[in-house]
């Protein structure tokens, strides 16, 4: 899986997590939360997942990384929320598979969802909530989801 910096372009996953443990060095005394979730765009071209990775340094910044995957064009809502819970908790457990979060590095995780109170994705939050919080993590939804409202949302377009 090939993964994207801002301002560094692409990297590998060995790479951005290399690159978190650096940032993570240089403030050891800071408040970490590692921040994951996914959004996804559809045309009639196909469909665009784009998944963040955000550790953020609580009050004093953050880092980021996203990844793309593209699909035929999903247009059934239903399956595209649950594609991107899928996206955020895959890449969570690929993290895992390397040895981040292990015993050297405890970090609150939090998986934020692309659904919210209004809208037609209203329907589907208890589903996907009770999915993100059964495998253990903090699951947020839409305002306070913005690895996957804005972060992610920006590099759909």
């Amino acid at each position: 899986m090939q993964f994207y910096h801002p301002r560094k372009g692409r990297i590998s996953l060995d790479q951005m997590i290399s690159e978190i443990y650096s940032f993570i060095e240089a403030d050891r005394n800071a408040v970490y939360k590692m921040v994951i979730g996914t959004d996804s765009q559809t045309s009639h071209k196909g469909t665009l997942f784009v998944t963040a990775i955000i550790l953020h340094r609580v009050g004093k910044g953050a880092l980021f990384y996203y990844s793309k995957k593209r699909s035929r064009p999903l247009l059934d809502l239903r399956y595209r929320i649950y594609k991107e819970t899928e996206y955020s908790l895959t890449l969570m457990e690929q993290l895992k598979e390397k040895g981040f979060l292990g015993a050297s590095l405890e970090l609150p995780v939090e998986i934020h969802l692309d659904v919210g109170r209004k809208g037609e994705t209203r329907k589907l939050i208890q589903e996907v909530v009770g999915w993100v919080t059964a495998v253990g993590y903090t699951a947020k939804i839409k305002p306070d989801a913005y690895a996957a409202s804005a972060v992610a949302d920006r590099f759909t377009k």
